[in-house]
């Protein structure tokens, strides 16, 4: 029986209480009061659910935020005038663009062109730099930041620990196995990364104590894959159709 983290939700309730109690703390002291700005181009059912969310969160504990909509044809140019003014408006402290974008707008133009200390979401390459070298003032990306709150909130030992991560995107499963490698409590874990091409899978993640799937295919991690007593997180997020509505009534 493999350990599961199930207390996810209660890790999550906790971490936003203490920012809201902040933020009012804040406001109470007449401190500026943090303003996200988000970004959402086109109608991917999953970015919209991680936008929506955000903004969910951030009006449950204060701060303000502004929800930016383009649909899926917006210029590249346009969207890089968008965020140059962002930049520049004194009263946005972060700023984030759901990825993944358009095939005709570059990804990495766009990241690039957010201003690092806006950077909310941790992907700009300066901000992958300071988390590589460690240093406390880098943005990171949430995903992997999120695990690793709650491997902190859940007390799960990692030092020395083999962890294998499924996945090498830029937006989780690179960052993650970086964190997860830092002389960091939690971190300090022996990482391996793999993807749907890595050889011998089964064998390896059967080796993991702990397991971080974020490769973007429904189910592809098994339970036979995994050892007696690891951790397994599940990262990823997909759509699939429910067979049971298509099935004749009657």
């Amino acid at each position: 029986m493999q350990n599961a983290i199930t207390g996810w939700k209660k890790t999550a309730k906790t971490i936003l209480n203490t920012v809201k109690i902040d933020v009012a703390q804040r406001a109470a002291t007449g401190k500026k009061i943090p303003h996200l700005a988000a970004i959402l181009v086109g109608n991917n059912g999953a970015s919209q659910t991680y936008v929506n969310s955000k903004v969910k969160a951030c009006n449950e504990i204060g701060f303000i935020s502004t929800l930016i909509e383009y649909e899926e044809e917006v210029s590249e140019m346009k969207l890089l005038d968008k965020i140059q003014e962002l930049n520049e408006d004194m009263s946005v402290d972060g700023i984030l663009v759901q990825l993944p974008l358009p095939a005709h707008i570059s990804e990495k133009k766009v990241i690039e062109a957010i201003a690092v200390s806006k950077d909310v979401d941790g992907f700009h390459p300066e901000n992958i730099g300071r988390m590589i070298m460690g240093e406390a003032e880098a943005f990171i990306p949430a995903t992997p930041y999120g695990i690793m709150l709650l491997l902190e909130h859940n007390n799960i030992a990692t030092k020395g620990k083999h962890a294998v991560v499924l996945g090498r995107s830029n937006i989780v499963g690179r960052p993650m196995s970086i964190l997860l490698s830092n002389n960091t409590n939690p971190g300090n874990c022996t990482v391996t990364v793999c993807h749907s091409r890595t050889e011998n899978l089964n064998e390896i993640c059967s080796q993991a104590d702990i397991i971080v799937a974020a490769i973007g295919q429904p189910e592809f991690l098994k339970a036979e894959m995994v050892k007696e007593g690891a951790v397994v997180v599940d990262v990823g997020i997909t759509r699939l159709e429910d067979a049971s509505k298509n099935r004749a009534t009657g």
